[in-house]
């Protein structure tokens, strides 16, 4: 069985690791917010149906990746939550 200690330890590396990851998160939405600001400014004025639609699909995926970057930060909350309490 794991000491406290290590259980501490292991905790904060998964939290180092969730942290690595929400970057990572963050970053990937920072693209595609640029990637749909230049498709605005290429296909300003289309009304093909092709460009609704891939504006919406990147809106859709900037909002799961806030969800995601939500969530994550919960777990960060829960499991720092845990440890203090060991």
């Amino acid at each position: 069985m794991a000491s406290v200690a290590e259980v501490k330890s292991a905790i904060d590396a998964a939290i180092q690791q969730v942290s690595e990851g929400q970057a990572a998160v963050h970053a990937a939405s920072e693209k595609i917010t640029e990637a749909q600001q230049s498709l605005a400014v290429a296909l300003d004025g289309s009304g093909h149906e092709a460009v609704s639609t891939a504006h919406a699909s990147l809106s859709q995926a900037t909002l799961e990746l806030e969800e995601c970057l939500a969530a994550t930060q919960a777990a960060v909350e829960q499991a720092q939550s845990y440890a203090a309490a060991l």
